[in-house]
């Protein structure tokens, strides 16, 4: 099957940048991801990512500055600017190996919790968007909207009214705003140099200024829904805690500031996996399922907080 033009030209992009970087090329080249929101290829030590068409370079930049700026945080760019191709923008980044889906108990959750809290200590530097945490919420909720009839849509948007204004990207964020990440997940951590150098942060699509809890809520939706093992969030929330990390109290009860973005991140979630079963014309699996059965508890007691509502 022939490549697409944008596939085609952005491996051609990465492998002459891996070519000119190098004096030997073992000439690895694989497609890491294709999606209508990024196109990933890789070639060698050279990452070149198509960016989602809708991506606004006056945010992308500034993005990429921090990214620059924080290299024992995130992983810098090959390049400062992106490069606009096919209509889509595209940026350059060192490969770095990822975390392995076949070995959880390697987890990085440690490292996960400590890049976090060094992100968050960081001045927030002038001109950053907000973080798109939330607008991504709502962008996951539309979709499931327009998916048409299937049972589960009612307990997700039944949840999704339970939250503020702000979680649903229909007013601005509360506090003066940390720099976040925006969208914080295993998959968003690499090893650089492979395949055992120290842990960075990837993928600056979400990052801005925002609600700091925002980036802890995706494992703690999965703990308070039963997702994730106790010594797992365990151990990313002492890490976190551990470095100082500003989101929650370095002791107590760190639910009263997590609630409401656990909250938001298991509608994301649930509203996603509803969308996905109903395109395909399949029931909900398990773990789809037990998302979407969180979102039926939380439209029933608004007023619990994500502890309560794992029970």
């Amino acid at each position: 099957m022939t490549p697409h033009p944008l596939l085609a030209e952005l491996a051609h992009r990465a492998a002459a940048r891996a070519h000119a970087a190098a004096a030997t090329c073992p000439c690895g080249a694989a497609t890491l991801a294709d999606r209508p929101d990024a196109t990933v290829v890789r070639h060698a030590d050279t990452v070149a990512k198509a960016h989602a068409p809708d991506t606004d370079p006056a945010g992308l930049a500034p993005r990429l500055a921090v990214a620059a700026a924080l290299p024992d945080v995130l992983l810098p760019p090959l390049a400062p600017a992106p490069t606009l191709l096919h209509g889509r923008l595209v940026t350059f980044w060192p490969y770095g190996a990822p975390v392995d889906p076949d070995d959880p108990d390697a987890a990085p959750w440690e490292a996960a919790g400590a890049l976090l809290a060094e992100l968050h200590r960081t001045p927030v530097p002038a001109g950053l968007p907000p973080m798109r945490g939330p607008a991504k919420a709502a962008r996951a909720v539309a979709l499931l909207r327009a998916a048409g009839a299937h049972p589960a849509v009612a307990p997700v948007l039944g949840a999704w009214r339970t939250l503020p204004a702000w979680a649903r990207a229909e007013a601005p964020m509360p506090g003066a705003g940390a720099l976040c990440h925006g969208d914080l997940h295993l998959g968003q951590l690499v090893r650089r140099p492979a395949p055992d150098g120290p842990w960075r942060l990837i993928d600056v699509d979400d990052l801005g200024v925002g609600v700091p809890a925002w980036d802890l809520a995706r494992p703690a939706a999965w703990f308070a829904c039963g997702l994730l093992p106790p010594d797992e969030w365990t151990r990313f929330l002492a890490a976190y805690r551990a470095a100082a990390g500003p989101a929650v109290p370095d002791a107590g009860d760190p639910w009263p500031g997590l609630d409401v973005p656990a909250r938001a991140l298991t509608v994301q979630s649930a509203a996603r996996a509803v969308t996905k079963a109903a395109a395909a014309g399949r029931p909900l699996d398990e773990v789809e399922q037990c998302l979407v059965d969180a979102c039926a508890r939380m439209d029933s007691l608004p007023s619990q907080v994500a502890a309560d509502f794992a029970k």
